[in-house]
């Protein structure tokens, strides 16, 4: 079948909305999803810094939500069992469902998770994905390559919702909001009398402060754009700015002797270490952004049974969390919605701009569908 994709050529080149061609019918365990809407995350942009190791070109995109229009017969890998035509479903990251962290309940950390989500999939032959060429496009992003109109992804990537959600708003729930809220609700497990400290209110910190808020737990949140700030403090956080002078003293002081928790998304090492020293002992800082430079730390930082540990995905099972954090959407308590602005799949260009500059905390693209 033939349908609009965007597809990005070289590291430095703009995205371009064309045809392409699938070359497949859904295999055992695979459906194919006809996109609502997809979310732009950083780890889609961060392909651009990727030093060559992102197979181009390629359709990137992993925040999909849409309706199955095809399902293999043996598509039973779903979250709550079969799924099937005209089922509504978001899309998560790809795992493979057999190692020991798979079985173990920890999909996030599957031993497959680098080949199946970051490197374009397995390689197949002749290609799935092409241009209208023929040229082959990479494979599966996330086990999705949701920037298009429809995406073949494993059933066990999906899960099942409700018909009458807006699902065009849905799909970062499989990944951005994911990772925040995950890292409050299934790492840390804060609740009342916790305190959380978020250093970065992009998507993935105020999704960490929207679920943080919906658990009774005291927050703050640390960013360097006044907007974002007041973005935090609408959503319960009390607001402080990066350049603060002595910033670990006063996150110390607003949380009697120290946070409790740390969540860092920026990976910049002069805030993980302001993290750390606003910890109280025994705190836990969590780490959600990939590091590109080394992380020296400041003496102290931590002593006193303080613990740092990367966070992949938020801990997250999406089948258990996504209608989790679905059920505190709808009782008011997680509106994610209002982090989001739509954008027409042309307009990609426009959204990775607007994300870029801090313009939008989360876009959202909408790709012509036929079934409208």
């Amino acid at each position: 079948m033939q349908f609009q994709a965007a597809v990005l050529r070289s590291y430095e080149s703009p995205f371009t909305v064309e045809e392409v061609l699938l070359r497949t019918e859904p295999a055992a365990g695979e459906i194919l999803v006809e996109i609502a809407g997809t979310g732009m995350c950083g780890t889609d942009l961060a392909v651009r810094n990727s030093g060559g190791r992102s197979p181009l070109p390629a359709v990137l995109g992993h925040e999909g939500a849409g309706v199955v229009v095809r399902a293999a017969a043996a598509a039973a890998g779903g979250a709550d069992g079969a799924i099937g035509v005209g089922d509504h479903v978001v899309l998560s990251f790809d795992s493979c469902g057999h190692c020991p962290n798979c079985r173990a309940a920890a999909p996030a950390y599957c031993d497959s998770f680098a080949s199946l989500n970051l490197f374009g999939g397995r390689e197949e032959h002749p290609p799935r994905l092409t241009d209208a060429t023929g040229e082959a496009l990479a494979p599966r992003w996330f086990g999705q390559s949701s920037f298009a109109a429809y995406a073949l992804v494993p059933a066990r990537n999906a899960v099942r919702v409700d018909p009458a959600l807006p699902l065009e708003l849905l799909g970062p729930l499989g990944c951005g909001f994911l990772t925040g809220a995950g890292a409050v609700l299934n790492t840390f497990a804060a609740g009342p009398g916790d305190t959380l400290v978020v250093f970065g209110a992009g998507a993935v910190g105020l999704a960490a402060v929207l679920a943080a808020t919906a658990a009774g737990v005291l927050t703050l949140a640390v960013d360097r754009h006044p907007e974002r700030l007041t973005l935090a403090e609408r959503f319960g956080a009390t607001p402080l700015h990066a350049a603060s002078p002595d910033l670990p003293a006063r996150i110390r002081r607003l949380t009697d002797g120290g946070a409790r928790y740390a969540l860092d998304t920026t990976a910049a090492p002069p805030l993980i270490n302001h993290a750390l020293n606003a910890l109280r002992p025994t705190g836990a800082l969590g780490l959600v952004a990939r590091l590109h430079t080394p992380l020296s730390l400041e003496p102290g930082t931590l002593d006193r049974g303080r613990g740092i540990r990367h966070i992949c995905e938020g801990d997250a099972v999406p089948g258990v969390l996504i209608p989790r954090l679905i059920a505190l959407w709808q009782a008011g308590r997680f509106p994610f919605d209002q982090l989001i602005r739509t954008y027409p799949l042309a307009d990609i260009n426009e959204a990775e701009h607007d994300c870029r500059a801090g313009r939008v905390v989360k876009p959202v693209l909408l790709p012509e569908r036929t079934s409208r």
